[in-house]
């Protein structure tokens, strides 16, 4: 069926609101600020066969693991398995996914018996249980001390729970009413998806909207193949590191060699790093979001995300590096960090041909701390925050402060809702003055977070990078400050802490967190 440019758009601006509502959904009826405040949540709908049609504007990383999610659902789970009110839920790596706290949701479609869409809602869990509060465990030597690993489950049958399978994953969670609040907001966004694509079906008939699919992967696959034709042919090599390998080791190198012939292109990880024993290993899947987002934001800013955009695409891996570990080995924080050493490694491999393009380093990293406490009832209080710093600069100017670049697009919780919500004030926020780096243009500043703990025995969990190697510069550029996290105890001793780790901080203790500077672009004035 051969549809026409307008109703090709009406279709896939259609979709995209789809996913958009299912997001509002979320934030709207979720219980965590995690949720309901940051937005670490994202929302896409496939075709029948799990390929990418349309993504709201949410979280870059998570939008390039459901690229793959449904389709390596579907290598698991049989399709006349699959039926009408049907709700399944996963959270395995290895099954088209990045890391145990981010749950997929997955409603398969139906017009009447035929199935024909997917609508999937991923949301951040503030706890998905393991070795420590949060689910980050810096210590962590394997996959089962990070959480509980859902496999492909049914969890709604019919439009109804299946209690006891929600009283299994409850019981295995820390702050389980808040998690029951979150899966029900999923929950209702998937079922609001289902409910938009019947009135498209309705409007326009299940054929029509089959192959408008189709026509958005093709088009989406001819915008890319466009925008790679138009990158000098040639081999590109980039590399980035990582501070260490999640246990205060070495720096651990990501390297990327970019192929470019003709109309595709191919990016090998081969020559990164072995895989690492602490929580910094990630899967493929990452690798290719962090490739798609490069591409898309360099390249080919208009081009509708879909399966079809990722066709001239090739990612290779290597079992056995960083980019594909064992399945036993932890993961956690590859999702946010590694992934970023990704962007930064493949941007450098096209600063030949694309500097005016470039940013310089920025704040690549989640700058992720948890706070988690028991309440006097018992039950937990889990803090998840991700901090901003200092945007890289550009050909033609200064970087911005305290923004977040790249696979990040998450929100800070207001300091109203921190205060309100977990024991401790937040004494001092602001901007970290002085922490861009010097060039012709200058990287931004980041930000300053000072927590005042008003409560014994809470759990503190760091989880960032750019701690040991400073955002880059570009152009002889000079680098911005590090990240740094400060830890100043109630007698006076002050201790700096590391990108990972667990410590226990009591009432009074001071956490000071400093995060990093962008990169300079150009050479500074004498």
């Amino acid at each position: 069926m051969k549809i026409d440019p307008v109703s090709l758009e009406v279709i896939r601006n259609g979709l995209t609101a789809i996913a958009e509502e299912m997001s509002s959904v979320v934030m709207r009826a979720a219980r965590s600020p995690l949720l309901r405040e940051a937005g670490d949540h994202s929302s896409a709908l496939t075709d029948a066969h799990g390929y990418l049609v349309a993504q709201g504007k949410d979280v870059p990383v998570h939008l390039g693991v459901l690229s793959f999610t449904v389709k390596e659902f579907l290598r698991h789970v049989r399709l006349d398995a699959l039926r009408p009110g049907d709700v399944w839920i996963l959270n395995l790596p290895e099954i088209g996914g990045n890391h145990l706290p981010d749950v997929k949701l997955i409603r398969p479609v139906f017009d009447d018996t035929k199935l024909y869409a997917f609508a999937v809602s991923l949301a951040h869990w503030a706890d998905i249980g393991g070795a420590a509060p949060g689910s980050y465990y810096a210590g962590a030597t394997d996959s089962w001390q990070e959480g509980l690993r859902i496999p492909p489950v049914r969890l709604v049958s019919g439009d109804a729970i299946d209690e006891e399978k929600m009283l299994f994953i409850l019981s295995n969670v820390r702050g389980a009413e808040e998690r029951r609040g979150d899966i029900l907001a999923q929950i209702s966004a998937t079922t609001v998806a289902a409910r938009r694509l019947g009135e498209l079906v309705k409007a326009h008939g299940t054929p029509f909207l089959e192959a408008s699919f189709n026509a958005i992967h093709d088009r989406a696959e001819r915008q890319m193949r466009d925008a790679i034709r138009a990158v000098p042919n040639g081999v590109y090599h980039g590399e980035d590191y990582l501070d260490d390998d999640g246990h205060a080791g070495a720096p651990v190198p990501v390297r990327v060699s970019v192929t470019i012939e003709d109309e595709t292109a191919i990016f090998d990880f081969s020559d990164s790093g072995d895989a690492v024993p602490g929580p910094l290993n990630t899967t493929p899947v990452i690798a290719s979001a962090g490739v798609f987002y490069v591409m898309k934001s360099l390249f080919g800013a208009d081009i509708q995300p879909s399966a079809g955009c990722y066709r001239p695409i090739q990612v290779i891996t290597r079992p056995g590096s960083l980019f594909q570990p064992e399945q036993m080995l932890p993961v956690v924080g590859g999702n946010h960090e590694t992934s970023q050493r990704v962007c930064d490694a493949v941007f450098r491999a096209f600063e030949s041909i694309a500097a005016p393009l470039l940013t310089a380093g920025g704040p690549t990293t989640a700058g992720l701390l948890i706070f988690s406490a028991q309440k006097a009832d018992g039950s937990w209080a889990t803090f998840y925050e991700v901090h901003g710093g200092g945007e890289g600069a550009r050909a033609d100017r200064d970087g911005m402060s305290a923004v977040r670049c790249h696979l990040a697009n998450v929100m800070n919780t207001p300091a109203e809702v921190v205060e309100s919500e977990y024991p401790f004030l937040i004494e001092v926020q602001g901007i970290r003055r002085g922490s861009g780096g010097r060039g012709r243009y200058r990287g931004g500043d980041g930000l300053l977070r000072h927590y005042r703990m008003l409560q014994d025995r809470v759990s503190l969990t760091t989880m960032y990078e750019r701690a040991i190697i400073p955002p880059y510069g570009l152009q002889g550029g000079e680098p911005g400050a590090t990240f740094q996290v400060t830890l100043e105890r109630a007698d006076g001793s002050i201790e700096l802490l590391r990108g990972k780790q667990n410590v226990i901080v009591n009432r009074g203790d001071l956490v000071r967190v400093e995060t990093c500077g962008g990169g300079g672009y150009g050479q500074a004035p004498a």
